[in-house]
Order: structure tokens, then C-alpha cells, then sequence
């Protein structure tokens, strides 16, 4: 209705709503649920958000071209290995400034001065948390940007590691000198299949990985403000590449490094595990995108729009939970994920009747009448 809208507007436009404040809200919710949890996966990932076809939008960013207008949200999700979201940890959202496309003096320039700072904004984030979970164990998981030395170097306790996907071939303590010779000179451990879905042209298919661990000790970058930190850094290394790709295919490789330690074969295979949950934020930045449509959004201004994207990120982590726990657990009471009144409104309005039943329905039923009421048509 008219009136819930314009609630929404003065909502959005109100300077006592704290964005903050609002995720931290979702955040603490989030820790009551990790603390019977006893490994969690800390995904981070980086998002562009593009309001180019908002032109009066103000306070908004260059994106990835100058052309493009937005904000970029870097986001911590907490997953379990069975890749179950579990919600929020950790937001950082800003507007990139238009110098810091021009400048040319990246790599002289101190972590802190860089967007790079993100990486270790959000792993001191997961440390803070984990003191609230004293018997869950958390992996803070990055992609190829996450190659950071810096990151390795981040104070932590015993009970907070790093799993990363290695984007740069650095220097090694080892007679090979570089990453991938040092991986590959390791013994082949286990050969895996994979089933990897269509994309780009290309038919699904099933890949064969041979995988290779090992201890690996890395040397200090070059970079001139690099001098002042450790000289080496010893990790583990974890190394799946695709030996027999189809004729014209780009085979898979996975290089990890991580700061779990690694004595066993299972143990190697167990964070390639680990790295493969990373999808999920994947899948909610979809959500986010296309369901919740929050790029379609228009409030005018980028502080009504950082508060809009609190409430939408949740909303999105609502729905991939309710999703995969779901497919997790099917026959469980959908009292699991939904209140009482909840799911008795919900019985009600897709039956329209006017007295629920006594005993709650099973969470992919109740799933599934969630997605009738956006349009689904259950055939």
C-alpha cells in the first residue's frame, strides 16, 4: 500500500537508523547459532553493487570502469562444511573514490592505504566473534584477491585458521623457489573426480584432479613496504589440477594454502571440501541481485541505500537458509526454521482456511508454500 511505502522511504531516509546497527542486530543472532557449531567456514567475498542507471543517485563510486556507479559491499558469511548458512558475520560497505582508479602506486602502498585492508578487517572480525564461541572452530575462507602475505600475519589464536586460493607464484624457501614448482615436485596423494557444470559453451562434464600437499614455507614479498615483516611464513599447500582436460577446455586447478595444519591425505581433502563450501556466497550475492533485486532499488542517496542493503542482506541470507536447510533436513517440523504464529499463518493462507493444524508441516513443505506466495507454481 501507499502508506507502507512511504513508511519505507522515511525509513530508509532516517539518519537515527544505523546500518550498523541493524547487521549487528543479525550478527549476535548469528553467534547463538555457531556456538553449538563446531567448525564454521568464515567465507569473505567482495560485491559490486551498480546503480549506473540511477544517475541522480548521490554519494555513489566508480566500479569496475569509470563508467559505472556504485558501491562495493564485502561481505563475511558463516557456513557449515555442509555448506548450510548460518548468517551474517561481517559487512564493509563504501564508495570507491575516483583517484583510486588513477593511482598507479599500488603495490608501494601500505596494505592499510588499499581496499585490500578488507581481507583483514573481516578475519579480525571472525576473532573478536570466535571469543564468544570458545568450542567452535573457525576457517576464514578467501578467494585468489585473499593472496595476501599480510593476511598470514594477522594475529590470531589457534582456534581461527586461513584457507585461501593462491593467485600469485611468490618465492619459496624451497630448492623449486616458487609456489606451483614446489607443489608440483610434492607426491601425488589421491586422484579425484569432480563434476563440473556447463559454462560458457561448454557441456557439464566430469574432471579428474590429481592432488598434491605439502608444508610450504614462503618468503617475504619484494615490496619496499613489505621490509618490516617476517623474512618467511610457513603454511600448508594444497594443489588439484585437472591432468587430462578435454581438447579446447581450460582444465581445473585449485592451489590452497592454508594455515590448518595438514599430516594426512584426508586431512588435504578435507579443505578442498572446505574451499568448495565457498559457492554459497556465491549463491547469496544471487539472491541478494536477482530475487531481493537490490540493484533495482531507488532512494536517491547512498546512506539511504547502505541501509536498505542491511535489511536486504539478511533477507537474502533468510531465504538460502530456509533453501538449504531445507534440502538438508526435508522431514524435519518446519517449527526449525519458523515461529509458531509463522507457519500457522503461512498453513492458513495457502489453504484458506481459517484453523491450522495442531502439529507443524515439514520444512520442505513449508519451503515450498513460502515459494507459492512469490509466484511459484508448484506443477
Amino acid at each position: 500500500a501507499w502508506a507502507d511505502l512511504k513508511a519505507a522511504y522515511r525509513f530508509f531516509d532516517n539518519d537515527c537508523v544505523c546500518a550498523e546497527a541493524m547487521l549487528d542486530s543479525h550478527v549476535q543472532a548469528t553467534v547463538q547459532r555457531l556456538q553449538v557449531v563446531p567448525l564454521v567456514l568464515a567465507v569473505q567475498d567482495t560485491t559490486y553493487l551498480d546503480w549506473t542507471g540511477h544517475g541522480a543517485t548521490t554519494g555513489l563510486g566508480p566500479l569496475a570502469a569509470p563508467t559505472h556507479q556504485g558501491l562495493l559491499a564485502h561481505t563475511t558469511l558463516a557456513l557449515t562444511p555442509e555448506h548450510v548458512p548460518l548468517g551474517l558475520l561481517q559487512q564493509q560497505t563504501w564508495a570507491r573514490e575516483a583517484a583510486v582508479l588513477r593511482q598507479g602506486d599500488h603495490k608501494d602502498r601500505a596494505i592499510t592505504e588499499k581496499e585490500s585492508a578488507k581481507w583483514l578487517a573481516s578475519l579480525q572480525a571472525v576473532v573478536v566473534l570466535q571469543a564468544q564461541c570458545p568450542q567452535t572452530h573457525f576457517v576464514s575462507v578467501g578467494d585468489r584477491e585473499a593472496d595476501l602475505y599480510e593476511l598470514f600475519l594477522v594475529e590470531r589464536p589457534s582456534t581461527v585458521d586461513l584457507l585461501v586460493r593462491a593467485a600469485q607464484n611468490r618465492s619459496t624457501d624451497h630448492p623449486e623457489r616458487y609456489l606451483w614448482p614446489t607443489l608440483a615436485a610434492a607426491p601425488l596423494a589421491a586422484t579425484v573426480q569432480i563434476q563440473v557444470g556447463a559454462r560458457a559453451g561448454q557441456p557439464a562434464r566430469t574432471a579428474q584432479l590429481a592432488v598434491r600437499w605439502r608444508e610450504v614455507t614462503l618468503r617475504r614479498p619484494s615490496k619496499r613496504q613489505a621490509k618490516d615483516q617476517p623474512p618467511t611464513c610457513t603454511v600448508w599447500g594444497v594443489w588439484a589440477n585437472e591432468t587430462n582436460p578435454p581438447p579446447g577446455v581450460t582444465p581445473v586447478e585449485w592451489l590452497l594454502l592454508t594455515t590448518a595444519p595438514i599430516h594426512t591425505t584426508t586431512d588435504a581433502l578435507e579443505r578442498l571440501d572446505w574451499y568448495a563450501a565457498r559457492w554459497g556466497i556465491e549463491v547469496w550475492h544471487k539472491i541478494l541481485k536477482s530475487g531481493c533485486r537490490i540493484e533495482h532499488r531507488q532512494l536517491a542517496t547512498a546512506d539511504r541505500l547502505k541501509r536498505c542493503l542491511a535489511l536486504y542482506s539478511v533477507i537474502a541470507w533468510r531465504i538460502l537458509y530456509a533453501t538449504l536447510l531445507a534440502r538438508t533436513l526435508p522431514d524435519a517440523p518446519c517449527s526449525l526454521l519458523l515461529e509458531e504464529t509463522e507457519w500457522q499463518a503461512l498453513y492458513c493462507r495457502i489453504h484458506r482456511v481459517a484453523t491450522p493444524p495442531a502439529q507443524p508441516p515439514s520444512l520442505a513443505t513449508a519451503v515450498r508454500w513460502l515459494a507459492q506466495l512469490g509466484g511459484y507454481l508448484n506443477r
